[in-house]
Parts: structure tokens; C-alpha cells; sequence
């Protein structure tokens, strides 16, 4: 794709979270879609905004005309936190999104707030934290005849990391994918003159991505009973980092349950490149 579009890329990960990130090798949130957009985009220009920043003052809705798509990376903060000015600001955003008619696409919590800001409802899952892998996701009625779907497997697996849940869709919202953990995995959102598609599992991770966010939630999930100590949490980073090196390793990938879903990047990031051709490329050509 040698289109010239113009991106905004939304990173609400404050400072702190972004210096963890950094200190362990992990690329910061905003960048990961930066990179994927230049994956498939080469001639893409993009904006990153680091939302949580003090003092950052986000495009109002004639700067949101200027773009053709706004881009939602996962991020540590809560939709429903009605009294954080750093969430309120971001509905806010998205908000002026859907009245501009951007097209929006996001992974993780971005379903949440794409739900959010049109009515839905969003509450903490009563499984707890889904992490690592989102297995047997599959896709619903709606999701094998939507458009973000085109050519994906009907069943497949995601890198995943969130203990929220969207539990009612707004008015032109479509449940768009499942799975046994999380019932609603996927969504698109048609709200006043824009559209938004999500998905909450994790399009634009790759393994070794997936692997450092381990590492940044090691004390978490610890507490929660992933791991017993460090270094179990250790040699379980080791063999993904080794498989996402090596993605021959058959000895690996079968102890750990990857399979090329989540490694073959025309498989794990389809949900991206069907949003780029058949939403963001067609908007910038209006």
C-alpha cells in the first residue's frame, strides 16, 4: 500500500509506564502501531500523542479532519473511571471522532472506550485477567460476514493482556468475535457519522512484544497466580523469546501452544490491513 495518509496515534500510557516499558526492552504502546502502519503504509504519516502527559491538549474536531484514521494502542487506564481527566479526555476524543466521521481502529481497551463513548457498558471481568494468549477465539454471525474479517481463520488465538470486559453494546454496536474467557472479543461501532473497529486482543503485538509485557506485569501476575516465583516467570519469557527468534523451534511452540496464528504476521494482523483498505483508504478518498 503506497497510499500517503496522515494518522493520529493515541498512547495514554503515562510517563512512568513508558520508562518501565523502555528499561526492559519493550516497545512503547504508540510505537508498536507506528511500526505496524509503516509495515503495511510505508508512505504513512503519523502523529503520537502521549495523552496522560501534563498539559497535552488533543485535536479538537477540525484537527481530527486533517487525519485519515486515529489509532488506539492498549493502554493501563480504565474507561469507566468517569473521575480521571486522563480517561474523560479520551472518551471526550473519541467522541469527536464519531461526530467528525474519522475512522477509528484499536486493540485491547480501545474496544472498550469505542463502546463507551457510544452508550455501551464496560465492567470488570468476574474471570478475572486474561493474559498472554486469548485461545479459540472465534467468530460470531456477525463478525464471519463483516469486512474486518475477510480471509481469517473462523477460530484462532491472540496475544491478550486485560481484565476488563465490555458487557452491552451500544446502539450500532456488532459483536464480532469470542471466545470461552471474554465474550465479547471484537467489535465495530457505528455511531453518528463514524465507524470503530476494535478488537480486545492484541492485532499488533508479536511474540517478543508479548513476551516483555510479561516481564513489566511479572509482580502482578505473580500475585495472581501465574507464575510461583521469578524465575519460573523467567524461563517462561526465555522460551517464548526463543521461539519468536527461532520460529522453527517445533519443540518450543508445542510446549507453549503457538501456532502460526500468532506468528505469521498476514495472519495475526489481518484485522489491521482489512481496517487500512476498506476503512482509512476509502474515507481519505471522500
Amino acid at each position: 500500500m503506497q497510499e500517503s495518509l496522515r494518522f493520529l496515534i493515541i498512547d495514554g500510557y503515562p510517563q512512568k509506564s513508558r520508562d518501565q516499558f523502555e528499561q526492559i526492552g519493550m516497545t512503547l504502546a504508540g510505537q508498536i502501531y507506528a511500526n505496524l502502519l509503516l509495515q503495511h503504509m510505508p508512505n504513512a504519516q503519523y502523529d503520537i500523542v502521549f495523552s496522560s502527559d501534563p498539559g497535552v491538549v488533543l485535536p479538537d474536531e477540525k484537527e481530527l479532519e486533517k487525519y485519515d484514521g486515529i489509532l488506539w494502542p492498549g493502554c493501563n487506564l480504565t474507561v469507566y473511571h468517569d473521575d480521571n481527566e486522563r480517561v474523560t479526555k479520551l472518551v471526550d476524543l473519541v467522541k469527536r471522532g464519531y461526530r467528525v466521521g474519522t475512522p477509528q481502529f484499536g486493540s485491547c481497551w480501545a474496544a472498550q472506550i469505542a463502546v463507551y463513548a457510544a452508550g455501551g457498558k464496560v465492567e470488570p471481568n468476574p474471570r478475572g485477567r486474561e493474559m498472554g494468549v486469548a485461545r479459540k477465539l472465534f467468530l460470531t454471525d456477525e463478525g464471519k460476514n463483516h469486512p474486518m474479517y475477510d480471509g481469517k481463520p473462523m477460530v484462532f488465538d491472540g496475544f491478550i493482556s486485560h481484565d476488563d470486559e465490555i458487557t452491552a453494546l451500544p446502539e450500532g454496536g456488532l459483536h464480532l468475535a469470542s471466545n470461552e474467557f471474554t465474550n465479547v472479543q471484537a467489535v465495530a461501532v457505528r455511531h453518528e457519522n463514524g465507524e470503530f473497529w476494535a478488537t480486545q486482543y492484541h492485532p499488533e503485538y508479536d511474540l517478543h512484544e508479548m513476551a516483555r509485557l510479561i516481564v513489566a506485569r511479572e509482580e502482578l501476575l505473580t500475585r495472581e497466580g501465574y507464575f510461583i516465583n521469578h524465575e519460573d516467570m523467567v524461563k517462561f519469557v526465555e522460551k517464548l523469546e526463543a521461539i519468536a527468534s527461532d520460529h522453527s523451534r517445533k519443540d518450543l511452540r508445542w510446549q507453549c501452544a503457538i501456532d502460526d496464528d500468532l506468528l505469521k504476521d498476514e495472519i495475526r494482523q489481518l484485522e489491521f490491513v482489512n481496517w487500512l483498505k476498506k476503512q482509512a483508504i476509502p474515507h481519505s478518498k471522500k
